[in-house]
């Protein structure tokens, strides 16, 4: 019970069908006992109308009357006769029940309507004076009356008691129908990727819910220039770097070549790593706010393995340092349609990824395969792979897998990340040996027009 009421507390549909629903049992309540009265009170006021007729008929046809002394008649059913004699007769009644005819009532009945005890039941007696003077009376037990009555205002309240499960159904379909447009307005935004913040369509919803979408709107654009103002100051900062650190690198390489002391070279080394590494997160840095950028690119027809050899060309003095056998493992190409800048940068920064975390003397694979109606690029790899709770979180910017000792950005897969998503391509991470769950297995998945 309590949860029923944190639901009907929390939820304006289940507060609405509720509300509607005993709106509905009240008036049909209400309805139904006047029904009921009505046409209980319509029976009763039938019944008399046809003791008037009988009267009417008996003084129009100048009719006799004739008591049956102990004759059964067939089809004549005692509850629901009616009974007629002069009201004088009474006196000369010889039963004490309501068998023997005449009954015994009171000749001082006045002309009308009313309701006389005979023998410990009650009839209803319409007493009426003919055009020869004569006083008939003509009766019904009013216990038969009561019961036909009763049957036809039950009969009355069928049609609510039919309508009233089926109103329930509509009110209950109704206002899930009524609600409809805020789930899939929720499940659309749901969908969405982070980078999507175009406004919402709100022509086709309720007058009620537009409000809510209009200022859903206007957060949406205040995210979507926050963002665009981070992206800018992101590429600025990156680029205002990029001269003093190629300064500092020129200078750099101009040390290296002078004549220094041991000691001297000991401590030029770190520095001449750390200034390689500070020009490596610039260029990711501003890889990451291209790859960001929402404007649109030209598509080109691509060979893919023209990309890996691209990517293989700029990489592969990194894979000889390490020892790492690096190649494309499948004989047939593929062409995508792709911008030839964006499907290079993400290629590039799987391969680096890969190599960065591959041990010495490892092995990478590259392979391309056409695949329900896809185009899967596949980067396999002999490192110690990601675990499948940080698979989630390695797209993230800056973020970098525990227990690595592997220097970088965490860049890389943020980049692929951003492509991935402008792009509408999907990306998958699992592991080169699923039994042993070793190696990171990446596979891009690139629809085909």
């Amino acid at each position: 019970m309590d949860g029923f009421k944190r639901r009907l507390s929390e939820s304006v549909q289940l507060r609405l069908s509720v509300t509607l629903s005993l709106a509905i049992l009240l008036v049909a309540l209400l309805a139904s006992v006047f029904a009921f009265v009505s046409a209980f009170e319509e029976a009763h006021e039938q019944q008399d109308e046809t003791l008037r007729q009988v009267t009417m008929l008996y003084d129009r046809q100048q009719m006799t009357l004739q008591y049956p002394q102990g004759t059964a008649i067939d089809g004549d059913d005692e509850e629901t006769r009616l009974i007629i004699q002069h009201l004088g007769d009474g006196a000369h009644a010889t039963g004490s029940n309501d068998e023997a005819l005449p009954l015994p009532f009171p000749a001082s009945l006045a002309d009308g309507l009313s309701t006389v005890e005979v023998a410990g039941e009650a009839f209803r007696v319409l007493v009426r004076t003919t055009a020869h003077g004569e006083r008939i009376a003509v009766a019904q037990e009013s216990a038969a009356r009561d019961k036909d009555a009763r049957e036809s205002a039950w009969r009355s309240l069928l049609p609510f008691l039919i309508l009233f499960p089926v109103l329930l159904l509509v009110v209950g379909d109704l206002v899930r129908k009524l609600f409809r447009p805020i789930g899939v307005l929720a499940a659309q935004i749901d969908r969405r990727a982070e980078h999507e913040l175009h406004p919402i369509d709100e022509q086709h919803l309720p007058t009620e819910v537009r409000p809510f979408v209009v200022a859903i709107n206007r957060l949406l654009a205040r995210v979507g220039q926050a963002m665009d103002t981070q992206r800018r100051f992101v590429a600025d900062a990156a680029h205002e770097l990029r001269s003093p650190m190629t300064a500092l690198a020129l200078q750099a390489d101009r040390l290296a070549g002078a004549d220094l002391s041991p000691q001297a070279r000991e401590r030029f080394v770190p520095l001449s790593r750390g200034i390689e590494r500070g020009r490596k997160l610039i260029d990711q840095l501003l890889s990451l706010a291209t790859a960001q950028a929402t404007s649109e690119r030209v598509q080109t027809g691509l060979s893919v393995h023209e990309v890996y050899r691209q990517v293989l060309e700029d990489l592969l003095p990194l894979a000889e340092r390490k020892g790492i056998d690096i190649g494309v493992d499948s004989p047939l190409d593929v062409q995508v349609v792709f911008n030839e800048m964006d499907l290079f940068t993400l290629v590039k920064n799987l391969v680096d990824n890969a190599i960065r975390y591959t041990p010495e003397g490892g092995r990478i694979d590259l392979s391309v395969a056409v695949m329900a109606g896809a185009v899967r690029l596949q980067i396999k790899d002999s490192g110690p792979g990601i675990a499948v709770e940080e698979q989630a979180r390695v797209f993230d910017p800056f973020y970098r897998s525990l227990g690595t000792d592997e220097a970088g950005s965490g860049l890389g897969l943020s980049i692929v990340k951003a492509i991935a998503e402008r792009t509408g391509t999907r990306v998958e991470l699992g592991f080169s040996d699923p039994v042993a769950q070793r190696g990171l297995c990446v596979s891009v998945w690139i629809a085909q027009g």
